[in-house]
């Protein structure tokens, strides 16, 4: 039987998945390092940006596709 905190738990991560919309990650095509960037959903569902990294400061073309079920989908190529 599971206890009351590790039910609490379960219900606090479903909350934060129900946020990871507003932000996806993309590794970065240069140093390999993960990137966390906030996802600006009103800017469309095909976005492409130009970011530097925070790790390597190299260029990365950021690709963003949001899907009609709310999926978010990010990734980085070298500029």
């Amino acid at each position: 039987m599971e206890s009351a905190v590790k039910k609490k738990r379960r219900r606090k991560k479903s909350s934060s998945e129900s946020r990871l919309n507003d932000e996806s990650s993309y590794l970065c095509d240069s140093c390999g390092e993960e990137i966390v960037v906030p996802i600006d959903l009103s800017a469309g569902e095909d976005q492409r940006y130009v970011e530097d990294c925070p790790v390597c400061c190299n260029p990365n073309v950021v690709s963003v596709m949001i899907y009609e079920d709310g999926e978010v989908r990010c990734w980085a190529e070298s500029e």
